[in-house]
């Protein structure tokens, strides 16, 4: 993989940068970290040689001042949002993200549901937090957000909301996912700090878009890609470029804002010490991207595996058209076709070829493995096999698994567990391979293969089973499928 991006300067920068920001404060700094604190895989994706853990890298230096409030939107508790990366919804991610911060050290002060009004699943969810013994507030919609100032700073607004109880000068707010109201979290804090008589600052550590490259950049576009269901767009700040006549990138949910924050300042301090959302941000990753191309062309891939994420929802009746037109939008913008994802078309000729669902992998020399669908394997597990045996030097006539060793896990499948389908998949065909490891040296050769897929390009001509696709994220492959079924089905 080349790299793009300088993660230790990245590292030192951000840190400096970040401790500033808190020096500017006296009692308490409300800090919204935007993204993913870890696992940013996005953003890995996007800035090759970004670390998915350097923002909690830089927050473990903090640990002995800071505490963590987790956010997350009532509506989606409600309609079981998913975090696509991980496969799991967003209020599993919290509880994920409490034991995470927990196993580092780190501590989480409370979570807070935000545009609550009465879900019946936020309140079940509340409970379930309570009785493992975590706090959990509530946050309410509030009519004309953001536009009606005056409403918002009252004590019908903000002031209806639960007062978050911090105990630490540093508070770090966070979330599963975009759109779970952090921003608003901390408004809201300052909001009842200020009638406490603690003045609090507020600041913003939000990865994407970067508000130091151009708007229509690969990178700030893949982030629109990745956000399209929330339809953010990135756009010029205008107060920004207002006051200081320099032209930097926000999003619009930013701009929109602004203008609350400042009279809520203005409210604290008598006037707000920002003159721009840019200049509520602490982001350095633009200072450290080192080869701008190759960022460029990871984020045109990015978009690609974006747009085929959109498709596939859209085909199993989990997304909007209008996030698929989004994005066919920014790919316009970005001047790509799918042709430029080669995994693509190497897989559908091979299942037009083959007549049945197939699957191809890129590996880093460029070199593209396909896999086609026989009696004993799924397209997706024949993939799995070719490519170890090329990695490994394995000859692909040899069988790495004997069909004698296949056939009864057929058999067990079709006769005693009520399966349809005798064909394995991915992860019946790696503890097949794990079994054949013991006594086999190649199949032992070929399962020390694995690792290298982390990373490597593929794509199937069909939607694949859930099976399927877990195994393909924890082999950590980006994936994308055709948004077809391999069967016509009202059910699937």
């Amino acid at each position: 993989m080349k790299i793009g991006f300088d993660n230790n300067k990245y590292l030192q920068l951000q840190s400096e940068h970040i401790r500033e920001r808190i020096n500017q404060f006296g009692d308490k700094l409300y800090l919204e970290f935007g993204g993913k604190l870890f696992d940013d895989y996005h953003a890995s994706r996007v800035l090759p040689g970004f670390a998915p853990d350097s923002k909690l890298s830089m927050l473990m230096q903090l640990a002995d001042q800071a505490e963590i409030i987790i956010a997350i939107n009532a509506a989606d508790i409600e309609k079981n949002k998913i975090r696509h990366d991980l496969g799991i919804t967003y209020d599993v991610d919290v509880l994920r993200l409490i034991q995470s911060f927990t196993d580092r050290g780190l501590y989480v002060g409370s979570v807070v549901i935000t545009q609550y009004s009465g879900q019946k699943a936020a309140d079940l969810f509340k409970s379930k937090l309570e009785k493992i013994g975590i706090r959990v507030y509530r946050h309410y919609i509030i009519d004309g957000y953001p536009s009606n100032v005056s409403l918002i700073v009252s004590d019908e607004g903000y002031g209806r909301n639960d007062y978050i109880e911090t105990a630490k000068p540093l508070v770090i707010i966070t979330a599963p996912g975009p759109g779970s109201g952090k921003m608003a979290t901390c408004l809201s804090q300052l909001y009842h700090e200020n009638k406490r008589g603690i003045k609090a600052g507020y600041a913003k550590f939000e990865t994407f878009p970067i508000w130091n490259i151009p708007l229509k950049h690969p990178v700030n576009l893949a982030y629109e890609a990745a956000t399209a269901d929330l339809n953010d767009v990135n756009m010029i700040d205008p107060f920004h470029l207002d006051a200081y006549g320099v032209t930097t990138v926000n999003y619009n949910r930013d701009v929109e804002i602004f203008p609350v924050l400042s009279a809520i300042f203005e409210g604290i301090y008598g006037e707000c010490p920002y003159k721009s959302p840019t200049d509520m941000g602490v982001n350095m990753v633009g200072c450290c991207i080192m080869d701008d191309e190759v960022c460029a062309e990871a984020s045109r891939q990015e978009i690609i595996r974006r747009y085929y994420q959109a498709l596939a929802r859209l085909a199993k009746d989990m997304g909007s058209k209008d996030e698929v037109y989004k994005i066919e939008l920014l790919m316009k913008q970005a001047k790509i076709t799918t042709d430029l994802r080669r995994v693509v078309g190497a897989a559908n000729e091979r299942a037009e070829k083959t007549g049945s669902p197939a699957a191809a992998m890129e590996l880093d020399d460029g070199t593209i493995i396909t896999g086609k669908t026989t009696n004993l394997l799924g397209a997706s597990a024949a993939l799995l096999l070719n490519v170890v045996k090329v990695l490994g030097n394995i000859s692909h006539d040899i069988h790495l698994i004997a069909p004698s060793a296949i056939e009864p896990i057929q058999k067990l499948k079709v006769n005693y567990l009520g399966s349809k389908n005798p064909r394995l998949h991915t992860d019946e065909v790696l503890i097949a391979l794990s079994a054949s490891a013991a006594t086999d040296h190649n199949a032992q050769v070929a399962l020390e293969q694995l690792p290298k897929l982390k990373g490597r390009e593929v794509h199937t001509s069909v939607l694949l089973s859930d099976v399927d696709t877990k195994i393909f994220k924890k082999l950590g492959v980006n994936l994308t499928c055709e948004p077809i079924y391999e069967e016509k089905k009202i059910y699937h």
